[in-house]
């Protein structure tokens, strides 16, 4: 075994591996870029070093960088984890050259399986069936449309060294064909600096299954079962389980061996995944092999009760596989969520997902055993960075059986606490609870397809929830908590004498387009009685004095009583042991950023602590559609119109790239454009007026 390590990679992933390899009395080594300087994986190695800063290609994609880090520590070998440098050949082939190990496959294997035009070929020539496609060298507009056209749309246009979702795009018709291959190629450009593309036939609620293969240098290849990946967003997994629902043990055999036949096709070494696509009689079709491990590689690990981290290392040092194809069993059932910084939206046909960043305020997982895992690089206090893949953890539970294993992951997505960016989680809860996902009916266009069932069914606060979170915050309030001293605070108290001699108090929240006013009366030593009313909030104005007050919209009464104590070791999470109308529950509270986040045992609930002047003149603007503005923070890489211009709605404005993906900001409505705010390559935040516009009838000087 090696004596030290390098891991070529940052966040989640480097520090699963620097776990393993310390299990195991390996030193490691982590490299960062600038940013990430007091980032978790850069704690926990033996030692680390900064290579650059935060843009990808001058810090964890500088090969010299990495190197010279290696050589500098007597690094014998490089776990390149997945993404970044873990697929790229020409480094692999470095390594070698520079008498250190590469944790992967040979170069050449790397090489093969990395073009997907030439993988394709090389699986048709294996007996590994493949789609019809084209993976051929012209790349044209014209040529690639008539190829389109040849192979019958919907296509799937990928880049050929893609991966991640990234560079992807499907073309429905030759009306928006030529688009669609632009923003393919110009995300496959920016993820992989190559924007050759190839085709396939684009198959509707189509299966992606896929098989975690495993080869050493002895000549022993072996399957560890599928795992099933197929609930995705944007062409990105989100929830992956193991094993596939609704297969045989034939089916699995099948599709097993097929992957080790891929494998072999290509004297393939150490781990890897081969990925189907898998339609309604269980036929299924090589879609790429992607040659390292995978980020659900913790699933497979789970049902088989291994460390494939481990068995990479051993490979990789010359040692044989630790067990033969009969040796392998499978163990219950195992799903993995991929905890997101994103917010996910209720649009009109079903979810909406934009990557989300800043500081991570406050983070409570579920807690850890056996059965419940969590993989992550992020710790309270940390940023997640606009410059990097939006994943905060990967939540992964075991069971028995699917149905358990499902339940366990309710469970422990209700107790995994975020406050700072917003988070999937909820839409995760939402997913996991669906009938069509418990029954196992999965596929790719799940999602698209679930629609509205998968949006948030609640646009208002419930009253429970308003009375949890006044009770909260008059208890916070009794604990003479600074926020009572801030000329934004909820309470609207003149002075503790007053509170006395009227024995009440008032609580304002903003909920949607309503106000909510409490009055709380103490009752008798126990507890509060509440008086909730709705009123119309009111419109943002410099007014001195205050307006009149409005008529209620709807009024509720209820009695709350409770003890609020500070979590052990924690400074922004509060415990709350709660009576409402004489219901006990525990939840836990954080107070970030003008909002009261309460984790119930039914999910968060967000309630905003009402502010004067809540209603500001950019979000007037935003509502009414005369102004652009970016849901989240990025690059503007093209800008499609100028002053003047005539824009219908949905027409493509501005594209913005975050996180290595492309956005395109649309027109809100029919109208001119006004004036342009923006320019390419300047950097946006939500805040950040991209275009403004006024209506077809007016002017534009």
């Amino acid at each position: 075994m090696f004596r030290k390590l390098l891991v070529a990679n940052r966040g989640e992933i480097a520090c699963r591996v620097i776990r393993t390899a310390k299990r195991l009395g390996v030193k490691t080594v982590a490299v960062y870029s600038e940013p990430d300087g007091d980032s978790l994986h850069v704690r926990t190695a033996d030692e680390a070093y900064c290579i650059g800063p935060a843009a990808s290609d001058e810090s964890y994609l500088n090969m010299q960088a990495i190197l010279d880090v290696a050589k500098r520590t007597g690094a014998q070998a490089i776990h390149p984890g997945y993404g970044f440098l873990s697929e790229n050949s020409t480094f692999a082939k470095r390594c070698t050259d520079e008498g250190i190990v590469f944790v992967g496959p040979p170069p050449t294997a790397i090489q093969q399986m990395g073009l997907k035009d030439l993988s394709k070929k090389i699986m048709d020539e294996a007996g590994v069936p493949i789609i019809k496609g084209y993976h051929g060298q012209e790349q044209s507009v014209s040529f690639l449309r008539e190829q389109a056209q040849q192979i019958g749309y919907p296509v799937m246009l990928k880049a050929v060294m893609g991966g991640g979702g990234k560079g992807m795009r499907i073309a429905r018709s030759d009306d928006d064909f030529e688009w669609q291959l632009q923003q393919a190629k110009d995300e496959a450009m920016s993820a992989f600096n190559d924007d050759r593309m190839i085709m396939e036939q684009y198959v509707e609620r189509t299966r992606h299954v896929e098989v975690q293969v495993f080869a050493d240098t002895h000549g022993n290849t072996v399957y560890l079962f599928e795992r099933d990946c197929s609930v995705q967003r944007r062409h990105q997994k989100i929830i992956e389980e193991s094993p596939a629902p609704d297969l045989t043990d034939e089916d699995r055999r099948q599709i097993g061996e097929a992957a080790v036949r891929a494998a072999k096709a290509v004297g393939y070494v150490g781990a890897g995944t081969v990925e189907f696509l898998m339609d309604a009689d269980k036929k299924f079709y090589f879609m790429e092999m992607n040659t390292r491990l995978q980020v659900e590689h913790p699933v497979t690990e789970m049902v088989t009760r291994t460390d494939l981290v481990e068995w990479q290392l051993k490979v990789a040092a010359g040692e044989p596989l630790a067990l033969q194809q009969s040796d392998i069993r499978l163990h219950g059932h195992a799903f993995e969520a991929r905890v997101y910084a994103e917010k996910t939206g209720d649009g009109p046909d079903g979810p909406t997902f934009m990557p989300s960043s800043g500081n991570l305020f406050y983070i409570s997982p579920p807690e850890t055993s056996s059965d419940v895992r969590v993989d992550t690089g992020v710790v309270q206090g940390d940023d997640v960075l606009t410059f990097y893949d939006p994943m905060i953890a990967k939540l992964v539970v075991w069971a028995p059986d699917r149905l358990a294993a499902l339940e366990k992951l309710r469970q422990s997505l209700r107790r995994y606490h975020i406050v700072g960016p917003s988070t999937n989680i909820g839409f995760l809860d939402r997913l996991a609870g669906n009938e069509e996902f418990a029954a196992g009916r999965v596929h790719t266009d799940f999602i698209p397809e679930q629609g509205r069932k998968l949006c948030s069914s609640s646009t208002q606060l419930h009253s429970e929830a308003i009375a949890q979170a006044s009770l909260f915050l008059l208890l916070m309030q009794d604990r003479t908590n600074p926020l009572s001293q801030d000329s934004f605070s909820p309470f609207q108290s003149n002075s503790a004498a007053r509170l006395n001699m009227d024995r009440s108090r008032h609580v304002r929240l903003a909920d949607g387009e309503t106000l909510v006013n409490v009055r709380a009366e103490v009752a008798g030593g126990e507890g509060y009685q509440l008086h909730i009313e709705r009123v119309a909030k009111p419109a943002a104005k410099p007014a001195k004095k205050p307006a009149s007050p409005a008529a209620p919209l709807e009024t509720d009464t209820c009695h709350v009583g409770g003890v609020l104590s500070k979590l052990p070791g924690e400074k922004h999470g509060w415990l709350l042991s709660a009576r409402v109308d004489g219901k006990l529950c525990k939840l836990t509270g954080v107070i970030h950023d003008g909002t009261l986040h309460l984790f119930t045992e039914n999910g968060e609930v967000q309630v905003p602590l009402y502010k004067p002047g809540f209603v500001g003149s950019t979000s007037l603007l935003q509502d009414s559609g005369n102004v652009l503005f970016p849901p989240l923070n990025g690059k503007v890489i093209k800008v499609l119109c100028q002053s003047g211009d005539k824009v219908e709605k949905d027409t493509v404005l501005v594209v913005i790239e975050a996180m290595k993906m492309k956005y395109e900001m649309r027109a809100p409505r029919n109208a001119v454009v006004d004036k342009v705010m923006t320019h390419e390559g300047n950097q946006v935040t939500g805040k950040t007026a991209l275009v403004t516009f006024v209506e077809e009838s007016e002017e534009v000087d």
